[in-house]
């Protein structure tokens, strides 16, 4: 399986901006320069794409691990934060909030360094990861639109 993602930059790295496009179009033609890079812009940039990548892979590691081991996650949230500093990328760190019936504690948390040290893009990204995970009683999600 391969993917593919497409970035077109116009100008000097300061000054310039680009657009980013996925494959599957689910990012199309997202805005990104400088200032949505180093300021607050609005735009995407390379670390939130990489936070995100992250938050998903292993959010589906961490369903798959649970599901072999008899376990169905009623919720799983992630939040990875990747920071540049220095001009590197050097750690992601994940959050993470579950409900799962009928797990304990320490074997959720088993489950979890699973995922965090075994997804695809954890394993890809060769650099510190960190992670706070707990079980909860109740996540609140909010509805999400097309």
């Amino acid at each position: 399986m391969k993917r593919t993602s497409t970035a077109i930059w116009h100008g000097s790295g300061k000054t310039g901006s680009g657009k980013i496009t996925s494959q599957s179009h689910a990012i199309e033609n997202a805005y990104y320069a400088y200032n949505t890079r180093y300021e607050n812009e609005k735009g995407t940039n390379p670390e939130e794409l990489i936070a995100a990548a992250h938050a998903g892979c292993f959010t589906m590691k961490l369903s798959f691990l649970l599901e072999d081991a008899g376990f169905i996650a009623d919720t799983i949230e992630t939040t990875s934060e990747v920071a540049l500093e220095k001009g590197v990328i050097g750690h992601s760190h994940l959050i993470v909030k579950a409900k799962v019936p009928g797990i304990s504690k320490e074997k959720f948390e088993e489950y979890a360094i699973n995922a965090r040290d075994n997804c695809p893009v954890s394993r890809a990204l060769f650099l510190s990861i960190t992670m706070d995970a707990s079980l909860t009683e109740e996540i609140v999600v909010e509805k999400m639109s097309k």
